[in-house]
């Protein structure tokens, strides 16, 4: 029933790289909106509901549909045979960090609402510490899969 999937590995394969580099990027630069919204725009101007446009629509065109992708061809990869040794180390860490991950999109989401609200109550330091949370994530996922320490 899964011969398929072996069938289709190179190309599940790349689609989930495709789908993670694109939600990756979203994953960086929607915090890094949050900071410039925090601290250059005044609540209720021109430039505050085009931040508000700019951010829903990263958020909604790219992001969710990057994540789900990522998720999708994800758990393709893990459900083809002879792929992912779950005895091993690195399958557990890479989907911590997904989790986490996923974790962080939901945060910024919520904080996007926020802002939507006027009600955001985070500083432009508080976003530039969590817009560090992705790379350490993705250095987790990238180190697991490439090295998989601790076999």
């Amino acid at each position: 029933m899964t011969d398929f999937l072996i069938e289709l590995y190179p190309w599940t394969k790349t689609l989930h790289v495709i789908s993670v580099i694109a939600w990756m990027a979203g994953l960086f630069y929607l915090p890094r909106l949050f900071v410039y919204h925090t601290e250059e725009v005044e609540k209720g101007s021109k430039t505050d509901l085009m931040f508000q446009t700019m951010e829903r629509r990263l958020l909604r065109a790219i992001m969710n549909p990057a994540m789900t992708a990522t998720w999708v061809f994800g758990l393709c990869l893990v459900f083809t045979p002879g792929i992912v040794d779950w005895s091993s180390f690195w399958p557990w860490s890479k989907a911590a960090a997904v989790l986490a991950m996923t974790w962080f999109h939901h945060w910024l989401g919520y904080r996007r609402k926020d802002f939507m609200r006027g009600q955001n109550t985070r500083t432009g330091r508080q976003y530039r510490v969590m817009n560090e949370l992705p790379t350490v994530l993705m250095v987790v996922v990238v180190v697991s899969v490439i090295v998989r320490p601790f076999w």
